[in-house]
C-alpha cells in the first residue's frame, strides 16, 4: 500500500491516526516561535520530503511536501516512523485559502489570524506574506509543527507560535479571523467545529473562512446552509490527480444566522 492509500482514507472520510515511536521532540503544547528543530527529525523530513512551489494554487510558496519523487510515496506507511504525515500533502482547501490570502491581504493585514489544523503551515504563511499583525498555527502533529518551521525558512518569513494541542472546544480564543481548509472529513468533528467556531463568533464577533473542494462530509453537514460562497478555484491538474479529479475548491465565509444565541 503506497503513500497514496493514505490521501486515500482522508478523501474518504476515515479519519484515522496511527501512534509512532517516541518522538525526541518533547510533546509539548506550545512551539515557540524560532525554537530550534531536534537535528535528528529535521534530517529525516529534509531527506524524505521535495521542495516544491509547482502543481498548487500557490507558486509563491515553497513547502516540503511528499511526492512520487520520494521514496515513501511508494513504501509501506508503516516504514514512516511519525505518525500519519497529513501534514505532508498541501490539500485542495488549504491551497484555495491560501491562494484568497495572497490576493486580498487586506483580509488579514493587521489582524490576529488562527490557523486551525494548519498541516504544512502555507495558509500561515500566506497570512505572515500579507501583513497579519499575530499569527498562531494550529495542528495536534508534533511533526507537523516541525515542518512548518521548516516552510517558515524556505518562505524567509519570521517563524510564527505554533500550538499542538487540540483546541477544539476549548475556550474561545479573541481571533480576528480563523481560517481552517480541509477539516470536515468526519461528522464528529464536523460538529464540534461547528459548535466551537459558532461560539467564537457569538463571544468575539470573529470572522471564520473555510476552505474545501467539495466534499461530501462537508457539503452534506448542517454548517453548509450557513455559509456564504466567497471565491472559487480551478485546481492545477496535479492537484486534482493527487485529489481523486477534484477539479475545485472554494473559500466560505462562515456566518451562521444563530451565531448570537446561546451555545
Amino acid at each position: 500500500m503506497a503513500f497514496s492509500s493514505w490521501k486515500q482514507l482522508l478523501l474518504l472520510g476515515k479519519a484515522c491516526r496511527r501512534g509512532g515511536p517516541a518522538l525526541r521532540w518533547k510533546r509539548c503544547c506550545h512551539w515557540s516561535a524560532g525554537k530550534s528543530l531536534d537535528p535528528e527529525v529535521r534530517a529525516f523530513l529534509e531527506e524524505n520530503t521535495e521542495v516544491t512551489s509547482s502543481g498548487h494554487l500557490t507558486p509563491e510558496i515553497r513547502l516540503r511536501l511528499l511526492t512520487p519523487r520520494c521514496r515513501f510515496w511508494r513504501e509501506k506507511p508503516d516504514l514512516w516512523p511519525y505518525g500519519d504525515p497529513f501534514w505532508a500533502i498541501y490539500w485542495p482547501g488549504g491551497q484555495a485559502l491560501s491562494r484568497y490570502i495572497l490576493d486580498n491581504p487586506c483580509v488579514v493585514k493587521g489582524r490576529s489570524v488562527l490557523d486551525l489544523g494548519s498541516g504544512c503551515g502555507a495558509t500561515a504563511i500566506a497570512a505572515v506574506m500579507s501583513g497579519a499583525s499575530q499569527v498562531l498555527a494550529n495542528d495536534i502533529d508534533p511533526i507537523a509543527g516541525m515542518a512548518m518551521s521548516l516552510n517558515c525558512e524556505l518562505n524567509h518569513v519570521t517563524p510564527f507560535p505554533i500550538t499542538i494541542k487540540n483546541i477544539i472546544n476549548s475556550e474561545a480564543g479573541k481571533w480576528d479571523l480563523i481560517v481552517l481548509g480541509d477539516m470536515f472529513y468526519d461528522e464528529q468533528l464536523a460538529d464540534d467545529l461547528h459548535h466551537w467556531l459558532r461560539k467564537c463568533i457569538r463571544i468575539h464577533e470573529t470572522e471564520v473562512l473555510i476552505g474545501d473542494p467539495g466534499r461530501h462530509q462537508f457539503l452534506s453537514h448542517s454548517i453548509h446552509n450557513q455559509l456564504r460562497k466567497v471565491i472559487e478555484y480551478s485546481l492545477p491538474e496535479y492537484t486534482r490527480q493527487e485529489n481523486n479529479g477534484l477539479t475545485s475548491s472554494i473559500v466560505w465565509s462562515y456566518q451562521p444566522s444563530n451565531s448570537l444565541e446561546s451555545c
